[in-house]
């Protein structure tokens, strides 16, 4: 019987023992749950920040970008528009179309002779104008009323 006593007893010890396992194992894993939890939303909240930060910094390299090519077409764009302008004064001028700055020197000189004209027409006003005498006023005679 003692024996069969020292096997309950060491069953109930190997009993005891597992329990206390099996009930820190569980301990442990609720542990690493709540860890998982709190730690996740730590992480989580790192990795919006890191996305966050990366969405900027892809924005404002996005922007440069577009920026410096759409400098590019602008400075294209305009190089073609000279290059029209050129081929199209070009053009004009072979049909005899005179330019702005031929217009622009044509208005300048009737500017210029209508100026001359006008200076002209003053001094040929003054020589017609024929130097009178000067004029006496005529003497006011009274007349009665007759009557």
């Amino acid at each position: 019987m003692k024996a069969l006593k020292k096997n309950a007893s060491q069953e109930k010890q190997l009993t005891s023992v597992i329990l206390e396992s099996a009930n820190q194992i569980w301990l442990a894993g609720l542990g690493a749950f709540a860890r998982a939890q709190e730690e996740g939303t730590k992480v989580f909240d790192t990795l919006v920040e890191a996305g966050k930060e990366i969405e900027n910094t892809g924005k404002r390299v996005a922007e440069e970008k577009v920026d410096a090519v759409a400098g590019k077409a602008t400075e294209t764009w305009d190089k073609l528009e000279q290059v029209f302008q050129e081929r199209v004064a070009k053009s004009l001028n072979r049909l005899g179309v005179p330019s702005s700055e031929d217009i622009k020197a044509l208005s300048d000189r009737i500017e210029s002779l209508s100026g001359a004209v006008g200076e002209l027409i003053k001094k040929e006003k003054a020589a017609a104008k024929p130097k009178a005498a000067p004029v006496k006023p005529a003497a006011v005679s009274e007349t009665k009323p007759q009557a």
